[in-house]
């Protein structure tokens, strides 16, 4: 298979800061396909044979209204982790295509990726893919390819592998919906940013930013699967051992038992699956209409294009876990409610009528108005929604609290807003409904980007913002440094115990300055003039 050029040759998720965490130790390599003839177009269609599970995800324009009609997808992402490495090169067995719907000609991929979705050899890995499922069906519908899709099978939700992989509990256990970012941070140990989720998948180019976070979401399901994977097999193993024990056991006396399982510890016990064995699997896919063949303890299919065959390990998964999603005729449709429509319009008009004006603008003078006995200092209170909004007001000496608590209430918030004298920053609409609560005192924040949001409320709020001001907040705790800077020895005693000072800076000529409420320690180093310039270029401070 000839290797053509690639927009992402090896990229290192690793080093991407701000998506994932250093957990990822295998280079990552994403191949942007926009063209039928492109080298990334065949290595797609050569990537899809040789793979036995895949991660599936989807991207589009985010709306804000509900609509007649389903979003276009914009962008397909497609994780392959390969049963036989590219060219041999161990370094390159995890390949994610990312699949320009807004370019390609839909019909010319509509029947791989319709032969991929039904094919028994590839398990598909998606988290809640019915809608991603939905919108792509409309999407290559409306150019021609009708039906589009209706089924993808076999499947396996992230959210069934996250209910598996919890501790078995007595009592009843109650269901709880977790956001594919908790799932990876619970069961990968890693921070996945959702910060471009809802950004313009629409538009073209796409930023590298967007590239890497739309493979990030689609190899992290790969990532979980492992795991998942993992434990299942160790659960098999187990249970193949009790059962050789209890059969081996069976007619020997206690002296025997205690001699053979000590042995047993030593073993490697061999599984040898029998002609039953062999013939359940040839049916298990009876709906496919695909001549099943089984050879060596593994299944394959021969009139599919995917012609690697699935390992015992993972039909065993697929046998035992395996769903499917089905499409029917009302799926196809968007669900509209005249009633529900009615209940939000008349509770719009009735925010509106209490706020006095539209919810999109601010009205008013702030709490710190002098005029209002303020002291004349902005002073906001981000929710959980804008957490890094307050780091970024933070850099640039602006007063921004975090909610009390890691899942406040909005009564919580309104207290905490209240009794501070905050304005708070929400991208939550249901909190507009407390405005009446809290007179000019809740701001919802349009932008997604941080940057943005940050010049957002500048604008909004006409705060005045200079060179001086910059990083003259503690960005860990909001609170405020000491006047007087600290020399090398008396930042080494204050940091005892609670802070490490690289070596490098003992030869320096550094001021430090510690955070008065906190006692974080901060000095100017590559990482404050780097921050400092940063701020100086968003905030157009030149």
């Amino acid at each position: 298979m000839p290797r053509g050029p690639e927009i992402y040759s090896a990229v290192n998720v690793t080093n991407i800061s701000g998506f994932m965490d250093p957990k990822f130790r295998k280079p990552l390599v994403i191949l942007f396909v926009s063209s039928t003839d492109s080298v990334e177009f065949a290595r797609l269609s050569w990537a899809l044979s040789r793979s036995a599970v895949v991660g599936l995800d989807a991207e589009w324009k985010p709306t804000r209204v509900q609509q007649s009609t389903f979003p276009t997808v914009s962008l397909l992402q497609i994780a392959c982790r390969l049963a036989i490495p590219l060219d041999g090169e161990s370094t390159e067995d995890l390949l994610v295509f990312l699949i320009d719907l807004l370019a390609l000609p839909l019909p010319s991929i509509w029947e791989l990726l319709s032969d991929l979705f039904v094919s028994p050899a590839v398990l598909k890995l998606g988290f809640r893919f019915k809608q991603d499922l939905k919108y792509l069906s409309s999407t290559f519908s409306s150019q021609g390819c009708d039906p589009g899709f209706d089924r993808v099978e076999p499947f396996l939700d992230i959210t069934s592998i996250y209910s598996y992989l919890q501790p078995k509990q007595l009592g009843r256990r109650t269901k709880e919906t977790k956001s594919l970012a908790t799932i990876c941070a619970e069961v990968l140990g890693i921070s996945l940013s959702k910060e471009l989720q809802c950004s313009d998948w629409s538009c073209r180019p796409l930023t590298k930013e967007q590239k890497i976070y739309a493979a990030a979401d689609a190899h992290c399901l790969l990532e979980i699967f492992a795991v998942f994977q993992l434990k299942v097999g160790r659960e098999d193993n187990c249970s193949h051992n009790v059962a050789e024990l209890q059969s081996r056991n069976l007619h020997c006396g206690l002296k025997e038992i205690l001699e053979a399982e000590a042995v047993s510890c030593c073993r490697v016990i061999r599984n040898f699956f029998p002609e039953a064995s062999s013939i359940i699997r040839a049916t298990a896919f009876s709906d496919f209409p695909k001549r099943v063949h089984i050879e060596d303890g593994v299944f394959s299919t021969t009139s599919c294009r995917y012609s690697i065959p699935m390992h015992e390990s993972l039909f065993k998964i697929v046998r035992n876990y395996g769903e499917k999603i089905i499409l029917k005729e009302t799926d196809k449709k968007p669900k509209t409610s005249k009633r529900k429509g009615k209940r939000q319009s008349s509770t719009g008009a009735i925010c509106r009528e209490k706020r006095g004006g539209s919810s999109d603008d601010w009205q008013g003078l702030p709490p710190w108005d002098l005029s209002l006995g303020g002291d004349g200092c902005p002073k906001f209170l981000c929710d959980v929604m804008v957490e890094g909004l307050a780091k970024h007001l933070r850099c640039v000496g602006i007063d921004a609290a975090v909610p009390l608590s890691k899942k406040p209430e909005s009564r919580e918030l309104i207290e905490q807003a209240h009794k501070e004298k905050r304005v708070l920053l929400t991208r939550d609409a249901k909190l507009l409904r407390h405005d009446y609560l809290l007179k000019n005192q809740i701001y919802k924040v349009r932008s997604l980007l941080k940057n943005e949001q940050l010049l957002e409320v500048i604008e909004t709020f006409q705060l005045k913002i200079c060179e001086d001001q910059l990083m003259s907040r503690c960005t860990k705790c909001n609170g405020r440094f000491i006047q007087k800077p600290l020399t090398t020895e008396e930042a080494i005693e204050a940091s005892k115990g609670f802070q490490v000072i690289p070596n490098c800076l003992f030869n320096k000529n550094i001021e430090f300055w510690q955070c008065m409420d906190c006692n974080q320690l901060y000095w100017e180093g590559t990482q404050y003039h780097n921050a400092v310039q940063k701020f100086i270029d968003v905030c157009k401070l030149n």
